[in-house]
C-alpha cells in the first residue's frame, strides 16, 4: 500500500510539472529554447520555474484610517438647506452601511459637493453662530478626508485587489481589445481621482460599476507581472547558454518569441497607468503599499520585474549579436 501511495504522488507531481508547459507563454519559450539549442548543437537549456509575485498587502495595511464623523440628526437637520439630511440618512440606513466601497466613494464625494456648495452660498448667513461653525467644521473635515476616502474606495474594492491575485497565469496572448477596456477602466478611476474636488465634473455610478466589473474580469496586473517574471527567467536561461559559447562558429536563426515586443509594450503601458493612479492621491501612502509598489510595480527600480526584464532582454540582444544570422536558404 505504501508503494502505491508513493507511485501516486510521483505521478501527480509529474502531471503538475507537465501541465506547466501547457501554458501558451511557456510553450513559446520551450520552442525558442529548443531552437537556440539546435542552432548551437547543444542538448537543451536547463530550465527552472519562475518565481511568483508577492502577496498584495492585507486590508488593514493598505487602507488609511479615517476617524468617523458623528453628530446628532437634530444638528444635521439644522443644516437642511444644504440638502444633506436625506443623503446622510440613506448612508446610515441598513443598506447604506453595507454599501460597497465604490458606492461609499460616490456618497462621500456627493456629500463634499453639497457641503462645499452650501458653504459658498448665502445659507451660512441664515444660520445661527453655532450651526454656521458646525457647517464650516463639517465642510473642512470632509474636504480634508476626501483624498483618503478616494484612496480607500479603490484599495478596499475587491475588483482592484483581484487584479493583483497571485493565483493567476502569466499573460500569454495580448488581446488588444481586453487591454484597451482595462485601461479605460483605470482611466475612469484616474478621472474620478483627478476631479474629486471639481464641482463641475459629474460622477456616474453605472459607469464606475461597469469599469470595476471590467477590472474583475481579468487579473491583468498579476498576469503582466508574472509574464515579465517568466520572460526574465527564460531569457536568463537562454543567456547562460549563449554566454558559454566562446566562439561564434554557429549561426542563429531569427525567431525571438514574437510576444516579447507586445509584452514589453503592454507591460509598460499598464504599469504606467497603475503607478499614475496610485500616485495621484495627495495622501501619505501606507508603508505596505509603498513597498509593494517599489518591489513589484516600479518602472525605475532595477530589481522590480520590469527592470529585471529590461536587463535580461538587453543582455540577450547583446549575446545574440555575437553570432551571425543564419541564411534563410
Amino acid at each position: 500500500m505504501a508503494w502505491r501511495g508513493n507511485l501516486f504522488i510521483t505521478l501527480t507531481l509529474s502531471t503538475l510539472l507537465a501541465g506547466c508547459g501547457d501554458h501558451p507563454a511557456e510553450q513559446q519559450w520551450q520552442s525558442y529554447h529548443q531552437q537556440l539549442a539546435n542552432d548551437l548543437d547543444q542538448t537543451g537549456i536547463e530550465r527552472a520555474a519562475p518565481m511568483n509575485i508577492g502577496d498584495f498587502p492585507e486590508r488593514s495595511a493598505r487602507l488609511i484610517n479615517i476617524p468617523e464623523t458623528r453628530d446628532s440628526m437634530l444638528n444635521i437637520y439644522a443644516l437642511r438647506e444644504c440638502q444633506i439630511t436625506s443623503l446622510i440618512a440613506a448612508r446610515n440606513n441598513q443598506l447604506g452601511r453595507v454599501a460597497p466601497p465604490s458606492q461609499q466613494w460616490l456618497y462621500e464625494r456627493t456629500l463634499w459637493q453639497r457641503l462645499n456648495t452650501c458653504w459658498n452660498s448665502d445659507v451660512p448667513e441664515k444660520l445661527s453662530d453655532e450651526d454656521r461653525m458646525r457647517l464650516q467644521q463639517l465642510t473642512a473635515t470632509k474636504t480634508a478626508q476626501l483624498p483618503a476616502v478616494s484612496w480607500n474606495a479603490i484599495f478596499d474594492s475587491s475588483e482592484w485587489v483581484k487584479s493583483f491575485a497571485r493565483a493567476s497565469q502569466p499573460l500569454a496572448n495580448v488581446d488588444e481589445n481586453a487591454i484597451a477596456n482595462q485601461l479605460e477602466a483605470i482611466n475612469y478611476l484616474q478621472q474620478m481621482t483627478d476631479h474629486q474636488f471639481d464641482l463641475d465634473w459629474q460622477q456616474d455610478s453605472s459607469a464606475l460599476e461597469n469599469h470595476l466589473k471590467t477590472l474583475q474580469e481579468q487579473p491583468l496586473t498579476a498576469e503582466v507581472l508574472r509574464a515579465l517574471l517568466l520572460a526574465t527567467q527564460r531569457l536568463t536561461e537562454a543567456n547562460a547558454l549563449l554566454a558559454q559559447q566562446k566562439d561564434a562558429t554557429h549561426c542563429l536563426r531569427r525567431g525571438e518569441p514574437q510576444s516579447l515586443e507586445r509584452l514589453a509594450n503592454t507591460a509598460q503601458q499598464w504599469l504606467t497607468a497603475i503607478n499614475r493612479l496610485i500616485d495621484a492621491q495627495p495622501v501619505d501612502k501606507p508603508i505596505a503599499i509603498q513597498r509593494y509598489q517599489a518591489r513589484w510595480l516600479s518602472l525605475e527600480n532595477a530589481q522590480a520585474p520590469w527592470g529585471q526584464f529590461q536587463q535580461a532582454l538587453t543582455e540577450h540582444h547583446a549575446l545574440r549579436a555575437r553570432f551571425p544570422t543564419c541564411s534563410d536558404n
